[in-house]
């Protein structure tokens, strides 16, 4: 009898065919078939762990935004160990969010076609909504702990704010992938509207 082990990393295989070819060819071109292909194994493998291409789909957008928030943690981490400002540690995560190498762009454009399909229906829409809100939490967090310590005036709001930036983040990023390569530096683009709301010093490097 296969391992669970075995089972998760045969699904995670699969997913990895199927964003692969969304990115390639769109989810409009990608059938069980083409993804049975892509991955070496058959379509009733595929189907014995997703009943359809919707069920493959949002697993695909899952794994691509737990893939994006391990990430988004661990420069968050690195930040902290090396004493940056937060807005700095913003800026690196926001960068995740961003079409800019071959593994984000894949990621990108399978979030995109979910975003899609989720406009007639209301079960992808609630996922995409879930996410959304669980970005922006992150986000307002980071505006409140930038309070905390200086970066942040008292009265600025953090809901606010955070929709600010993860609005620019968001439309940079349908730019980035629609110009091969991207023209402008992100930074460029997502620095200023962060100062404009990280305006002070962290009072910790003072110390």
């Amino acid at each position: 009898m296969p391992r669970v082990a075995d089972h998760a990393e045969r699904r995670l295989a699969i997913a990895a065919a199927f964003q692969k070819l969304v990115a390639d060819e769109g989810l409009r071109r990608t059938s069980f078939a083409r993804v049975a292909a892509e991955a070496g194994v058959s379509v009733g493998l595929i189907q014995h762990y997703f009943a359809n291409r919707d069920e493959l789909l949002l697993f695909a957008y899952q794994e691509g935004l737990r893939s994006i928030f391990d990430r988004v943690e661990a420069r968050i981490q690195a930040g902290e160990a090396a004493g940056r400002p937060i807005s700095s540690m913003v800026l690196d995560g926001l960068a995740e969010l961003l079409p800019l190498d071959e593994q984000r762009t894949v990621e990108y454009r399978v979030q995109q076609s979910l975003r899609s399909e989720a406009l007639n229906d209301d079960g992808l829409a609630q996922v995409v909504q879930q996410a959304a809100a669980a970005l922006h939490e992150r986000v307002a967090t980071a505006v409140e702990n930038g309070k905390e310590c200086g970066e942040v005036e008292a009265a600025v709001d953090a809901g606010r704010s955070a929709m600010m930036i993860l609005a620019t983040a968001d439309g940079l990023a349908a730019a980035v992938a629609l110009a091969r390569p991207a023209s402008t530096p992100a930074d460029a683009v997502l620095r200023p509207v962060l100062d404009l709301v990280f305006t002070g010093r962290c009072r910790h490097f003072d110390r």
